[in-house]
């Protein structure tokens, strides 16, 4: 089995930081790419920012230039430092892992999400 859990949520006042942690345990051979979505009340999921396994990152529109996605793959754990936080960065955060687990004699690959973390941007 394997778990995603993510940390470091909170309350913020606007032009605040937070830095959000995604570990990930259990029996995995190896991760391929980590992410980060949210999703507000009422709205859909979406993406935050992504990170491939050689360190390659991508990011949503809105929070290019304010937000670094930064991954340690000796601690199979993801890192998102938002800056500059703003009230519509409100949100619960989640974070999923593509996994190649181990199974009995063999690998078995799986995207595993976490249960989410709230950040709230308010003063």
């Amino acid at each position: 089995q394997v778990q995603v859990v993510e940390s470091g949520g909170g309350l913020v006042q606007p032009g605040g930081s937070l830095r959000l942690s995604c570990a990930a345990s259990g029996s995995i051979f190896s991760i391929y790419g980590m992410g980060w979505y949210r999703q507000a009340p009422g709205k859909q999921r979406e993406l935050v920012a992504a990170i491939t396994s050689s360190g390659s990152t991508d990011y949503g529109d809105s929070v290019k230039g304010r937000f670094t996605m930064s991954r340690d793959n000796a601690k199979n754990t993801a890192y998102l430092q938002m800056n500059s936080l703003k009230p519509e960065d409100t949100a619960v955060y989640y974070c999923n892992a593509d996994v190649s687990a181990r199974k009995m004699h063999t690998t078995e690959r799986n995207v595993y999400w976490g249960q989410g973390t709230q950040v709230t941007v308010s003063s």
